[in-house]
């Protein structure tokens, strides 16, 4: 007889609830809960026709065959469909007035500000696929993205969407050793990247790393170089070029490829309970279809709107959430470069009055950071233009979450506290913010066309108020196709803890009125300020330095970054403690 595994306790009483100002709900997508729940019991009863439906929100070259092809744990969406993630995001829009609409208004640490329509993203856009042709990249290459948050690296993005090549956009912050092993895993063949950027007032220096990267990378066969901060660089003859330089010269117009449905669009890296990344791959079709519905519905994107997502474009939430969801659906998209609390801990408020903005996505992390700062920094500035609220990355703590709602969103600001995961590839649980009555802490209710269930271990839904395992009982479009290069990791890691279900790793309770409540993950990745980052990579870091012998790591709890890591080091014996070290 298997033992039975004991539920996930849960501590948290939470019985606030706030329905959606009404002048907002009879504005917006989805106007009722009435409203979602027939969207949702219309996916539940024919989830292949209510996908069907949805996916004539795209433009398609070829139309899909089948709808789904579903081998568990193996699915395939819109098969023998063809469409362009390129063109959805910038050609279909050049034909009326977003044409000369912003795209993307992006500032920089230091205060420049540069504003890319549509038409003029488009140019850019089709310059670089040219450029990415002419060093050799072909459909199904892989090319290594490794940037500061610039809008180069949107264009780069999409130039690779537009030509079929696969990106891999790794995280500025990331060692050279880290961007080594995922270059190498994905078999890249390209490197894109710039000489710097800038945090707090100071140069990250990037393309150093990339030189120490490339000396252990074989498929890689050229190095693109954005002039971002004018610092002196090591230009390697025949290898790397500026650019610029490239830029001048490439031709402006270059057509959208044709591509399948199932086409790698990008391979992310996320940390693995084994210390080794994960390299997720999303494909085209599916992605793309629930990037720009979960946009539209969730954020209520009206065609005015000026919207910011504060995520860095090197996690899925910038992929998502700053790129692919936004730009298909022909917003304006704002992009700051640095930290929000430099040059002052309002920086953030200083953008949002500068620019109108009008939906803001961020994590709990910031919005404790600015609690901690003290509210008298946004009551400085005038937040009148933001109309909702958004939350991503982990779950936020209700004292938070009516901090948010009181002091940013002066009460009338609906709030989005959003679930999903890199896996996922689109928000999976998520109020309506013109239906969704919510509580703080909760992500309250699953999107149209997903249905998700708490279990025990072995599989048995527990009951209301109880804690489980949070697990998606259904494919959807946007989920991952398989770990790159590891298909039995994929089966191992998300299918077999759980027969038959998608286990997501995360503790979840679900109230008597249905509500989720995310109560964290249940592997040893340590959540630090939404980014999941693996023990053993973080080990391996620490005895990477010539004076550890061994290393250890904990996550122990974090007011301002829910988590902190604490470090249990064993020194080569010669050497002594101290502070610096």
């Amino acid at each position: 007889m298997s033992s039975v595994t004991p539920n996930i306790e849960s501590v948290m009483h939470e019985e606030r609830v706030f329905p959606p100002p009404l002048e907002f709900a009879q504005q917006a997508h989805i106007k009722s809960l009435e409203e979602y729940e027939k969207l949702r019991a219309e996916a539940a009863a024919q989830p292949e026709e209510f996908w069907e439906r949805m996916a004539e929100e795209l433009d398609w070259f070829r139309r899909w065959e089948t709808v789904l092809e579903w081998t568990p744990p193996h699915a395939k969406w819109f098969v023998g469909g063809q469409l362009n993630v390129s063109y959805n995001c910038l050609d279909r829009h050049l034909a009326g007035a977003r044409r000369n609409k912003a795209a993307i208004i992006w500032e920089g640490e230091p205060g420049e500000v540069r504003t890319l329509t549509y038409a003029q993203l488009h140019r850019e856009v089709c310059r670089f696929a040219n450029v990415l042709k002419g060093a050799g990249i072909e459909t199904g290459d892989r090319v290594a993205l490794y940037m500061p948050l610039i809008p180069e690296l949107a264009i780069a993005m999409l130039a690779c969407a537009r030509i079929g090549a696969t990106h891999n956009v790794v995280f500025g912050g990331f060692s050279a050793d880290a961007l080594k092993d995922r270059i190498n895993d994905s078999g890249c063949k390209l490197v894109v990247t710039a000489d710097g950027g800038f945090r707090r007032g100071s140069e990250i220096k990037l393309k150093p790393a990339v030189d120490e990267a490339l000396k252990q990378t074989p498929t890689v066969t050229g190095c693109i170089v954005v002039r971002r901060t004018g610092t002196d660089v090591h230009m390697e003859a025949g290898r790397d070029f500026w650019w610029h330089e490239l830029m001048a010269t490439a031709d402006a117009q270059c057509a959208a490829e044709e591509l399948d449905s199932e086409h790698p669009l990008y391979i992310l890296y996320t940390s693995g309970t084994t210390g080794k990344p994960k390299g997720i791959l999303h494909t085209t079709a599916g992605y793309l279809l629930q990037a720009h519905l979960t946009t539209k519905w969730i954020f209520d994107l009206k065609e005015e709107d000026i919207y910011w997502c504060t995520a860095d474009i090197g996690w899925v939430t910038g992929h998502s959430y700053v790129v692919y969801g936004p730009l298909s659906n022909g917003a304006t998209v704002l992009m700051y470069e640095g930290a929000p609390n430099h040059p002052e801990p309002d920086r953030f408020w200083q953008l949002i009055e500068r620019h109108g903005v009008n939906i803001f996505y961020t994590a709990p992390t910031a919005i404790r950071a600015f609690i901690k700062w003290g509210e008298h920094w946004p009551l400085k500035h005038d937040l009148s233009s933001l109309r909702l609220l958004g939350s991503v990355g982990e779950p936020i703590n209700p004292e938070a979450w009516m901090w948010y709602r009181e002091i940013i969103g002066k009460g009338r600001c609906p709030i989005v506290d959003t679930w999903w995961q890199t896996e996922t590839g689109a928000i999976m649980i998520s109020p309506l913010p013109g239906a969704t009555p919510t509580k703080p802490g909760s992500a309250t209710l699953p999107l149209p066309g997903i249905e998700v269930d708490v279990m025990t271990k072995e599989g048995v839904s527990v009951g209301a108020n109880e804690g489980g395992y949070l697990v998606i009982k259904r494919p959807w479009p946007s989920m991952l196709r398989t770990i790159w290069g590891d298909d039995e990791r994929y089966r191992q890691q998300y299918w077999s803890e759980i027969e038959g279900v998608y286990f997501a790793g995360d503790g979840a309770r679900r109230d008597a009125d249905g509500y989720l409540w995310i109560m964290g993950r249940v592997d040893d990745v340590i959540n630090v300020s939404g980014h999941r980052l693996g023990t053993a990579e973080i080990e391996s870091a620490l005895v990477s330095h010539p004076s550890v012998a061994e290393a250890a790591v904990v996550a122990r709890p974090d007011e301002l970054k829910g988590s902190g890591i604490v470090a249990f080091v064993t020194l080569e014996g010669q050497h002594a403690a101290s502070d610096a070290l």
